[in-house]
């Protein structure tokens, strides 16, 4: 016998080769000419220009206007690794979509990039021109037509030719392959600054910083000011941006009809949250992308862990749910709404008594949120409800003045995350903005976030009454500030007790 077995001679194949032996894939040169062959002409998708193209137009002349003379890179993002070779279903950054108006799976590894120009040179008359780097579609005579598993026809489907996303976007496209010698252009000889958001792509950040290394440039420290001003160009939505906002709102609402029609199979399944996170997902897929972020389906004690995405415990009669979901469209903005729902249809006494408190610290927070405000007021209308409900409990160890203070706070015990967070392409959008912008920003019209209180007294909380343990509540609604006051989007969802009653009574006839 050989002293070298089959198992340890060493294989001319690297670690990645070897994840496509079990493709059996044909090399013959008979093969490759048949199969790119005796093809009918492709038809004419009939793209059309998207309806975000001039909104997506001002919105990069907004961000043009802060780097005069600079070249700003905003990729769509790679595809993800969810295991081995196969990977998650693609969302581009929300940058990208905000600046291009694509959505749903549109277009992994493509790159924005806003080209400075001549002062009222570039596209409308702004300081850049935009050139969208992507992919086309592959003739049918390639390899890539019927062997690449990532961009190939045969694989994934058509994608667009070049024409197709210039007439889609309104931005000029070019292929991908141009992008590297595009972004070094005029790199330090001219005082071009090149600045890219760098959390969307790792290779192109990569690239990036090596053209700046060629070039003796250091401006990865600037990278964050284009994040920042990409995420604060979100806090205003414009006029296309409330329209969608209502739509993934509508959608959202339908879904929660779905889940209370659910609830008798969720009692009797040994998953019973998994019942109902499955019925709001599988709506969120058929009626829009997906969900906007793992449904919170939380039954029980399980209320009271305040992102239990888990969905695995059972629902039982007596308790209730908090369910806190949301549904993504496909132009990528999602809404987030949370009721907690009685099991049976109807509340206890106690049940009513937390529910209520919170519902009078959300109502409280609309009160306040309207233009000339400042963010965290929302917040503070809504604590000021809650510390009084505590004390009046008997739960706070001091006053509710004493707790309110920023020495106290004992009150948040019982709510320690925040009341509003803005909300659009992202679920917490606007999330690199500055302090002064967001927490400490003052409303203004077009502004979309949520008003969501909650009070949550663990099953093992000894400083509350055993009748409260085990009980959590959130009440969740996404709201628009209008020039004199707000708007609860989400306001055909019932909040009271008794309407939230009458309405799951009604569904389940």
């Amino acid at each position: 016998m050989s002293d070298t077995t089959p198992v340890d001679r060493p294989s001319d194949e690297t670690i990645t080769e070897r994840g496509s032996n079990r493709s059996q894939r044909p090399t013959s040169d008979a093969f490759k000419q048949f199969i790119t062959s005796r093809w009918a002409p492709r038809q004419d998708l009939g793209v059309t220009p998207g309806r975000a193209v001039p909104f997506t137009a001002a919105r990069r002349a907004r961000l043009s206007a802060r780097f005069a003379g600079t070249r700003l890179v905003i990729p769509a993002g790679p595809l993800k690794q969810r295991s081995n070779d196969t990977d998650y279903r693609f969302r581009p950054h929300s940058a990208f979509a905000h600046l291009t108006g694509f959505g749903t799976d549109q277009e992994p590894d493509a790159v924005l990039v806003l080209h400075p120009t001549a002062e009222g040179e570039g596209d409308g008359g702004s300081q850049h021109h935009a050139v969208l780097y992507v992919r086309p579609l592959a003739p049918r005579d390639t390899e890539e037509f019927y062997a690449d598993s990532r961009y190939g026809e045969f694989w994934v489907g058509a994608r667009p030719t070049l024409d197709d996303v210039t007439t889609a976007t309104g931005i000029e496209a070019r292929h991908v392959d141009e992008l590297r010698e595009a972004l070094a252009k005029d790199v330090g000889t001219d005082g071009v600054q090149v600045l890219v958001i760098a959390e969307a792509d790792e290779e192109i950040t990569a690239v990036i910083e090596a053209i700046r290394t060629e070039a003796g440039t250091q401006e990865q420290a600037q990278d964050d000011a284009l994040a920042e001003a990409a995420s604060e160009l979100r806090l205003v939505k414009d006029e296309l941006e409330v329209e969608l906002m209502r739509d993934a709102v509508a959608r959202t609402i339908e879904g929660f009809e779905e889940v209370v029609r659910s609830l008798p199979r969720a009692v009797e399944h040994r998953r019973g949250e998994r019942v109902i996170e499955t019925a709001f997902d599988a709506h969120a897929r058929l009626e829009g992308n997906t969900v906007g972020y793992e449904t919170i389906a939380a039954a029980g004690d399980h209320a009271t862990t305040l992102h239990w995405i888990t969905n695995d415990g059972v629902v039982r009669r007596g308790e209730m749910v908090l369910l806190d979901a949301g549904v993504e469209i496909d132009e990528l903005y999602t809404a987030d709404v949370t009721r907690t729902l009685p099991v049976d249809g109807e509340y206890t006494e106690v049940q009513r008594r937390i529910y209520t408190a919170v519902l009078d610290a959300a109502d409280a927070a609309f009160a306040v949120a309207k233009p000339g405000a400042r963010f965290r007021d929302i917040h503070a209308a809504a604590m000021e409800v809650i510390a009084a409900r505590l004390e009046e409990w008997g739960l706070l160890p001091v006053s509710a003045e004493e707790s309110l203070s920023p020495e106290g706070q004992q009150h948040r015990r019982w709510m320690v995350h925040g009341t509003s967070h803005h909300l659009g392409l992202d679920v917490h959008d606007c999330a690199q903005a500055r302090r002064e912008m967001y927490l400490d920003g003052v409303l203004e019209p077009g502004m979309v976030f949520t008003i969501e209180p909650g009070l949550y007294f663990k099953a093992d909380d000894l400083a509350v009454p055993e009748e409260y343990r085990g009980i959590g509540v959130r009440i969740e609604d996404d709201v628009l500030v209008t020039a004199d006051g707000n708007e609860n989007l989400s306001a055909a969802l019932p909040r009271r007790p008794e309407d939230v009653e009458a309405w799951m009574a009604r569904l389940r006839g």
